[in-house]
């Protein structure tokens, strides 16, 4: 059996993954948005710190908002984060209900 230099005994660390109620809880609200028209697709990534799901206007536009579940900030600011397109963070909580809150209706309006 030959080395194989690409192995390695250190077992990778697996990426953040949003759980079933976290993941219900945003299709509902992208249900809800897309039904009102301000959205039209998605993109969900799981990465080594972050689990994120993009939202967009348009496919081939760069996402109107990236809402962030980041575990390392659970015990500071909050493990939760919605995303700006210019990347400013909106809004940051440790509760996703209260930081989804920031799309309700009055509360934010997307200018074209």
């Amino acid at each position: 059996m030959a080395f194989d230099p690409s192995y390695s005994a250190v077992p990778r660390q697996a990426g953040v993954f949003f759980d079933r109620r976290e993941l219900d809880r945003i299709l509902r609200l992208y249900g809800r948005m897309v039904a009102a028209g301000e959205w039209r697709d998605y993109g969900m990534d799981s990465l080594q710190e972050a689990a994120v799901f993009s939202v967009f206007r348009r496919a081939a536009e760069a996402p109107l908002y990236r809402i962030e579940k980041r575990p390392a900030l659970a015990r500071k600011q909050g493990a939760w984060a919605i995303v700006g397109q210019g990347g400013h963070v909106l809004r940051r909580g440790h509760d996703l209900d209260q930081v989804l809150r920031f799309f309700d209706k009055g509360r934010f309006s997307v200018v074209d």
